[in-house]
């Protein structure tokens, strides 16, 4: 592997206008082919499996006209203080807004809140419903903009007026500042860390390519694939942050070999060699990670997964040919100018003292400092580390997972505020009724099974009301609405749930009738419990995966094993932190969280993927060094010194790069965004700064030489993928190039 991609690097660095110009015309080709793709329409959700997608299956089939997966509005109305709903002046209004709302091409019905009883005990709040043919993102503009300008018009007469469903598609404010700070800091690290504008631009430069390249692929493949926004979003934040990573590492690297004097074109392939071959490895296991998401078996999971994948690919190609090509553009500029007279000032002493002159001592930097300090107080630092993760952990044994709906959006939106209105006048249980469809093919007497169904549904707890069966036209199928008491994200609603299907069940025994459960509530409930079970699947197939990945890489088991242990110690952690900020409210002033609840059933899985391959670049990169200098003949603690030495830096200052991008979502309104931003950023730091740079070092000084212990029979059968480039010394001398050959790379 270290001597294939040494050949690699060096000839990307000769062949540098050639493969620039390749990637120059690959970026153009996906932006013409994305500029000239039809516009992807709205991606269909389903959860294959679940009894909310049969349900919601067999309302297309047996009722053909409902439009089953169009899109659902609710124009709230609350009358003045002192007023009602029912007063002439504001039931005109209201039916005026009714018959206005009429006028759309696309609605299939409007309900008039005074003949179908949508108005409130005391009178103060009603609501109309409007149901549209297609799913909200498919609705035209004209529509929405007529379902908005028909509640402005009834605002104006005095009325409180907002809208729910999803007709209207909450708008999320990114967070353009935070997220533009958070770019700033990373390009801040980036000079520091390399202490030269050109090798800080680098990494941003090949990273912006990359996913330039990836996010018009997957906009050309949009409409054909079935692939939404969030599978553009999710990709490109992947394919920025491992990019961005990837990049720095050989570019580090580079300048590590030029500071032992190895002329450009030399550096550029051992930087390749070695760093390259941590960062294919480190790649293949963020693929395993988001490709893993397949194991969940929801198509919209897959996608994401797999387009997030093939972005990494882009980013680990772009790296081991486009860095080495750039690097021979760079030039000399890559060097920050202190190194480069630090350079001549030991050549110049050189020559003063000759040959046998004493070189001058190179201080420890603060990675071998720090190794240093691990070293000597191992046990410590380990339980200090494990059990502060293990205290941050805890929240997460109390961990409950939903999905947002209206309730958890911000109080500046008009869902919010309709859904607010409608749990004021109607009870928190309106906000996410349940629809029973009765399957009564075949049945001797579907009204008798039907009312049946209803009676056992009335009797239950936490049921506000039923409404009367609706057949469809052939006789053999009825619909339910169940309103329950308590608001659709709480755990008595998911308890109602499933007390409805056990009485369906019982009333199958009876009747033969099938009843399934569905609606926005139940399809939430079925979606978290299918992530739920597949967590574990999921986890044990990414990490077992990685884990014989690894053992190629360092060719040990307790290592491989120490890092697997070690990134579920920090996914932990970052989950229990979830919970304490998102869930039990804890700082949630200070990170603007304005709703507290169930944690996003795909916080967990997406952050196990996401992290999980995060993790593994730090600790490929990391650990691939110290055990090259194991395999070099150092000693186990000496080794570590060195692993710290030359990659502690790079590795913290990818760290916090990350960090900063991920941060930067925090700022964002919308709450599953702003909970992303936080749990990703909050992992990474867990990860890098304590499992990494903390338990690895510790964990490594009390196994000492048991650490790289591997079964002989087990050495003989892997094949040996060299990543620490010890291939790398044995080259014949005809593979180097030669002094000429040199001199003319440098002019």
């Amino acid at each position: 592997m270290a001597t294939f991609l040494y050949k690699l690097g060096r000839l990307a660095f000769r062949r540098r206008h050639v493969v620039a110009l390749f990637w120059v015309a690959l970026l153009t080709l996906a932006g013409v082919g994305a500029a000239s793709a039809p516009t992807a329409g709205t991606t269909s959700f389903s959860i294959p499996g679940t009894e909310a997608q049969k349900a919601f299956d067999l309302l297309e089939q047996r009722f053909p006209g409902a439009s089953a997966d169009g899109a659902t509005g609710r124009m709230v109305f609350k009358a003045p203080e002192g007023q009602k709903m029912t007063d002439a002046a504001n039931r005109a209004t209201v039916e005026k807004t009714v018959k206005q709302l009429g006028d759309s091409s696309e609605v299939v019905s409007v309900s008039d809140p005074f003949t179908t009883n949508a108005v409130s005990k005391d009178g103060t709040v009603a609501y109309t419903s409007v149901q549209y043919k297609l799913p909200g993102m498919e609705l035209a503009e004209s529509t929405t903009d007529a379902l908005e300008k028909a509640g402005a018009e009834a605002r104006a007469t005095g009325l409180t007026v907002d809208v729910g469903g999803d007709a209207l598609q909450a708008a999320a404010e990114p967070g353009a500042i935070g997220e533009a700070i958070g770019i700033a800091i990373a390009a801040v690290v980036l000079v520091i860390t390399l202490g030269s504008l050109v090798a800080a631009g680098l990494p941003l430069l090949t990273a912006i390519i990359g996913v330039g390249i990836a996010g018009a692929t997957i906009t050309s493949l949009a409409n054909a694939l079935d692939l939404g926004d969030s599978t553009s979003t999710l990709a490109l934040m992947i394919g920025l942050a491992v990019g961005i990573d990837y990049a720095l590492f050989i570019v580090s690297r580079y300048r590590g070999e030029l500071a032992d004097g190895r002329d450009r074109e030399e550096a550029v392939g051992r930087a390749t060699g070695t760093a390259g071959s941590a960062v294919v490895f480190a790649g293949l296991t963020v693929v395993i990670a988001l490709a893993g998401l397949a194991v969940v078996n929801v198509p919209m999971l897959t996608k994401m997964g797999l387009a997030a994948s093939g972005t990494v690919v882009v980013a680990v190609l772009i790296a081991l040919t486009l860095i080495p090509a750039l690097l021979g553009y760079a030039g000399g500029k890559i060097q920050p100018a202190g190194q480069k007279k630090a350079r001549k000032s030991e050549k110049s002493e050189k020559s003063q003292k000759g040959q046998e002159g004493e070189a001058k001592p190179v201080g420890p930097n603060m990675g071998t400092r720090w190794a240093r300090f691990v070293i000597r107080r191992p046990v410590a630092v380990l339980m200090f580390s494990v059990l502060g993760l293990g205290a941050i952990a805890l929240p997460v044994t109390q961990l409950e997972l939903g999905l947002p709906d209206d309730g958890s959006q911000s109080t500046s939106t008009t869902q919010r505020r309709a859904y607010d209105l409608l749990s004021e006048g109607f009870g928190p249980g309106f906000n996410g009724p349940l629809m029973v469809v009765y399957d009564a093919q075949g049945t001797a007497d579907p009204q008798a099974g039907v009312d049946k169904l209803v009676d056992r549904i009335k009797g239950l707890k936490d049921v506000v009301t039923v409404a009367p069966a609706q057949f469809n036209k052939a006789g053999d199928t009825a619909t339910i609405t169940v309103i329950p008491d308590s608001k659709p994200s709480s755990t008595q609603t998911e308890s109602l749930v499933h007390a409805i299907r056990d009485q369906s069940a019982e009333v199958k025994a009876e009747t033969g009738a099938t009843a399934l459960v569905t609606g926005t509530t139940a399809m939430n409930i079925d979606f978290s419990q299918k992530l739920n079970d597949a967590l574990i699947p999921y986890l044990g197939l990414v990490v077992g995966l990685a884990f014989l990945l690894l053992i190629l890489v360092f060719r040990s088991i307790l290592v491989p094993l120490k890092a697997a242990l070690g990134f579920l110690l920090s996914v932990l952690a970052a989950l229990g932190a979830v919970v304490a900020v998102f869930q039990w409210g804890w700082l949630s002033g200070l990170l603007g969280v304005e709703e507290t609840g169930p944690i996003m059933s795909m916080v967990p899985i997406f952050m196990v993927g996401v992290v999980f391959g995060l993790a593994m670049d730090y600790e490929v990169f990391l650990v691939t060094r110290m055990r090259e200098a194991y395999v070099h003949g150092e000693s186990p603690s000496n080794a570590v010194v060195t692993g710290f030495k030359h990659s502690a830096r790079v590795v913290v200052a990818a760290a916090i790069i990350m960090m900063a991008v991920f941060g930067g979502f925090i700022s964002s309104s919308e709450s599953m965004i702003k909970l992303f931003g936080f749990g990703l950023a909050i992992a990474v730091f867990f990860d890098a700064f304590v499992v990494r740079m903390a338990i690895v070092p510790a964990v490594l000084a009390l196994l000492g030489k048991r650490a790289w212990w591997l079964p002989r029979w087990l050495d003989r059968v892997l094949p040996n993928v060299d990543v620490e480039g010890e291939g790398l010394r044995t080259l014949d001398d005809d593979n180097r190039p030669k002094d000429e050959d040199r001199e003319l790379v440098r002019v």
